[in-house]
């Protein structure tokens, strides 16, 4: 099923089973475009704040999320600079 589709499935209201598991379907997919995001931008040079300003998160809250989970080569490139 396309995300589309699972959106429209998270929205209807008709069948409240199959739009929770839309809905945590959605939350899995949103979380791991959030981590290829966050990695594009280490990647592109913008440090955890610029990050977390575009997230409207913390410093801290996006540093603790990802940290641990983006590719450690870009937290190397991260501290040369």
């Amino acid at each position: 099923m396309e995300s589309s589709q699972v959106a429209d499935v998270a929205a209807d209201i008709t069948d409240p089973r199959a739009g929770l598991r839309a809905v945590a379907s959605l939350r899995v997919l949103a979380d791991a475009l959030e981590l290829r995001q966050v990695e594009a931008a280490l990647r592109s040079g913008m440090n955890w704040q610029t990050i977390a300003d575009a997230l409207g998160v913390t410093r801290q809250a996006v540093h603790k999320k990802y940290s641990k989970r983006v590719d450690p080569s870009l937290l190397t490139i991260r501290s040369r600079t």
